[in-house]
């Protein structure tokens, strides 16, 4: 379970982007850490492009970037504390403390008190014994 809510955290914190390029409407490339290799026809265009500008203005590939942005407010701020929040915590740490103090007196309630008197041995009695 823990591992389960480590990599929770870890995936919920991570940016990442993903660069696409698109040739037309077809996808060419794709890439996580750099950006994302072109199909050559940029290169075409722009020889073509000189003669004819009416080429570089229609161009039919597209760079797309896609930006995932992760939580980076992951501290939680202690300074607006309800009431209640207030009761609770001094409540909750008042009985944590106190768990583990020990009791002081040694006094045992029952040793003025004789113990019971037993008539019989049950267990000789029935032939139980315990092994």
């Amino acid at each position: 379970m823990a591992i389960l809510m480590a990599c929770v955290v870890l995936f919920t914190t991570m940016s990442f982007t993903v660069d696409m390029h698109y040739c037309g409407d077809t996808l060419v490339d794709f890439s996580f850490f750099q950006s994302a290799e072109t199909c050559g026809m940029e290169k075409e265009q722009s020889s073509i492009g000189c003669e004819n500008p009416m080429l570089t203005k229609n161009s039919c590939c597209s760079d797309e970037q896609l930006i995932i942005e992760g939580q980076d407010n992951l501290k939680q701020d202690f300074t607006k504390l309800t009431f209640e929040q207030q009761t609770f915590i001094a409540a909750f740490t008042y009985s944590y403390i106190n768990l583990f103090e020990g009791t002081e007196s040694k006094e045992v309630p029952f040793n003025d008190y004789p113990r019971p008197f037993v008539k019989r041995n049950v267990q000789v009695l029935h032939q139980t014994f315990l092994i």
